[in-house]
Order: structure tokens, then sequence, then C-alpha cells
């Protein structure tokens, strides 16, 4: 693939990151290099089934002293394991398929404003930072509960020669296989939401084309364009995005099951990776979640901006005629084109596409017949992101959240009594 050289300056670092020949081999095998392959999908199994496997059932022995009991270990390893073998086959699914840039859209900055690349780019540094900011502070959690549980563990935990250096290893093998195993599933998180957003960014710059727009021809082919981009976003993202839902939501019932049945110790000891676990897994889904509503909203705020415009353009259209027609005696009131936008008003971000201000028409520029079509077709046409038909919208987050809620006051019912 030709590079392109807005595509190599500094500004995306994450994705100049990923490709670095140090970092490449490690989330992604690349088969163009048998070498490099073997060594991704070795330290692949090494990390992801090898470590949790060692680390539950060597360690079990020391379950007889109270404060080294990891009676939910079985509960952290599994969830990361699946996640991450689910994210690595996705991160090779894409990357073989498709290359990173392009599963990214990154080859099509070339048909968007210098503004959307420049606010694409800012958006590239703040996801970087999101995934050091959340999985550094975790990783240094986890590390200081595995200095303390093999410190304080001393003998009573199996070693090999030498109690010191056979833990100082068994301890950095599992905080690596920890942060491999949370960096590739928050990874994938990460990609998505940088997916979606230059999808926003691009319908953010989308919507300004009709305060200055003279046809519907390119308002159309740029809307089919923005709706072919979120069903390809759809179609690449659902199998992720549908087993993050269903194995986080099953992952945090058995947590909770475990933790809350008749004779379960449960204190800082005993849960502190498993509350660690249960944070990276909830983390990871609401970050796609919420790209997923946050674009799906902006997508359907269209359909509100083209009917504004539309009747913008048609009131417009009348008080030229009004004025044309009007006699110096008839009292006639003519509707003004007013500013709504109050300065109390204050948004998030989400609703810049459904503000209150009237839009300035270029007068007699588009027909009456042209316009209505392109409403009628907006309506019938509602974008977003979906998986499996389904579309995920705020509306559709809440309905989970509720069955959740729901079915875990139902389990802590059964299990403690909570009424």
């Amino acid at each position: 693939m030709e590079n392109h050289p807005q595509l190599n300056s500094n500004h995306y670092s994450i994705i100049d990151l990923l490709e670095s020949r140090p970092f490449s081999w490690i989330f992604v095998a690349d088969h163009h290099d048998p070498w490099r392959a073997t060594a991704s999908w070795t330290l692949f199994f090494l990390l992801t089934f090898v470590a949790p496997l060692v680390s539950h059932f060597a360690f079990q022995c020391s379950a007889c002293d109270y404060n080294h009991r990891r009676p939910f270990d079985w509960i952290v390893q599994v969830p990361l394991s699946v996640f991450s073998t689910l994210s690595f086959v996705s991160l090779l699914r894409f990357t073989r398929k498709y290359g990173l840039r392009r599963f990214l859209f990154l080859d099509e900055l070339d048909a968007v404003g210098d503004k959307v690349r420049r606010r694409y780019s800012e958006e590239l540094h703040r996801s970087t930072t999101l995934l050091y900011a959340f999985i550094l502070p975790c990783v240094l959690a986890d590390g200081i509960y595995n200095i303390w549980w093999f410190t304080y563990g001393g003998t009573k935990i199996p070693y090999f020669y030498n109690v010191y250096i056979s833990h100082a290893i068994a301890c950095m093998f599992h905080m690596s296989s920890w942060l491999y195993r949370t960096s590739l599933y928050l990874l994938v998180c990460v990609l998505f939401k940088l997916t979606c957003s230059l999808q926003i960014l691009r319908l953010d710059d989308f919507a300004r084309v009709f305060e200055k727009l003279s046809d519907v021809g390119p308002i159309l082919v740029e809307h089919l364009t923005i709706r072919r981009n979120l069903r390809v976003i759809s179609h690449r993202f659902r199998v992720f995005i549908l087993a993050t839902l269903i194995l986080v939501t099953a992952s945090q019932f058995a947590s909770l099951l475990v933790t809350t049945v008749d004779g379960s110790i449960v204190d800082v000891f005993t849960t502190g990776e498993l509350a660690l676990c249960s944070i990276t897994l909830v983390f990871g889904m609401y970050i796609c979640q919420r790209s997923a509503a946050k674009i799906t909203h902006k997508a359907q705020s269209l359909t509100s901006l083209v009917s504004k415009w539309h009747i913008c353009a048609t009131i417009d259209t009348f008080v030229d005629t009004d004025t044309i027609n009007e006699s110096p005696t008839a009292n006639i009131i003519i509707p003004q084109m007013v500013d709504l936008d109050f300065d109390n008003e204050v948004g998030d971000g989400d609703d810049e596409l459904d503000n209150t201000k009237f839009i300035p028409i270029y007068k007699h520029a588009i027909s009456y017949q042209q316009r209505q079509a392109l409403v009628t077709y907006v309506e019938n046409n509602e974008t977003g992101i979906t998986v499996y038909g389904f579309m995920l919208d705020r509306t559709s987050i809440n309905t989970v959240f509720a069955i959740q809620l729901s079915l875990a006051l139902w389990l802590l019912d059964k299990t403690i009594g909570f009424a």
C-alpha cells in the first residue's frame, strides 16, 4: 500500500506504534514473515493459556493459608483468556484482510477537509492517552497485589532452586500475562472507538454543507458514503461487540454468584484481582457501547437537521413572496429568521447537529421538490451502528442495563436474600 505523507506524520502515534517492528509482532502475527508469525503465536499461547494455567494450579496449594487463598482465581483467568483470544483473532483478521490503516479508514482522509484530519489526529492522541491512562494504573495495582502475594507467602508458595529468584520470575510472568491480555482487549475497543470517531467528525463536517449548498447531488453522495462506512464498521465489529456484551455479562454474573454464595471469603486479598478484572472488562464494554450509541445518535440527528434546513428554506421562500405581494395597507406579519441559540444553552457535544439555530439559506438555490425528496430519503434511510440488524443507540443501551440490573437483583435475592 502506498504511504500518504499525511498518514506518516507523528500525529498518528498509536498507528505508528502498532506498525513498528518492536510492537507489530507482539499483538498481530505477520503471516508474511514466518519467524515473526511463530513468535507472535508463541507469545500469545504462553501469556494467554500457559501462564494462567501455571498460576492457577501450581499456586493453589497455598490455599490452606487464609491470607493466601485465591478462591476466585479461575473466574479471573478464564474471562481474561477468553477476551484475549477474541481480541487476538479479531486483530489478526482485521490486519490480515484490510491492513491497519485501511481498517481505520485512514485511506479516505484525502476526501475530507484539513479540519477533520487535524481533529482526527487529536482524537488519536486522546485514544492513546486513554489506553495508557487506564492500563498503567491497573497493572500497577495488580503488580502491588502480586508482589505482596509472592513476598508474604515465602516458602508456602512452590519454588524451584531459589525462592527469591523463582518468585521474581513467576511474578513477572504473571504480570506480563495480565498486561498482555488486558492490553489486547482494550486495544480492540479503542480501535473501534477510533473508527467511530472519524465518522463522527465526517458527520460534523458534512452537516456544515447545508449552510453553503447549492445542489442536492453532493449531499446525497456524501450521505451514501457515510452510510456505507457505518455499515462496514457494523459488519466488521458485530461479532466482537456481541461477544463482548455476552461474555462480560456472563463473567460479571459468575463473579456475583461466587462472591455471594454461602461460605465465600470476600476481602481485598481474595477479591483484589477479581475487582480489577471486572473493572477492565466493563470499561472495555463501556467504550464500545458508548462509541456505538454516540455515532448512531449523531447519524440519526441528520433527519432533524435536514428537516430544519428544508423548513428554513421554505419559510425564506414565503417571506420573499409575501414581501413582493404586500400592499401598502396590508397588515401582514412576516416570519423572521431568529437566532434561538441562547447563551444558557450548553451541550455535551453529542447534540451539535440538533441545535436551535436557523440555517442561513442561499435563496432559490434548490427547488422545493429537491429538498422534499432529500428529506424523504433521509427519513427512510436512518443509519448507525448495528449488530445483526439491531441498532445500537441509547435506547438499546438503557434496555440492556435494565435487563442486567433486574437479573443482578434476582441473583442477589437468591444468594443473600436481598429484597
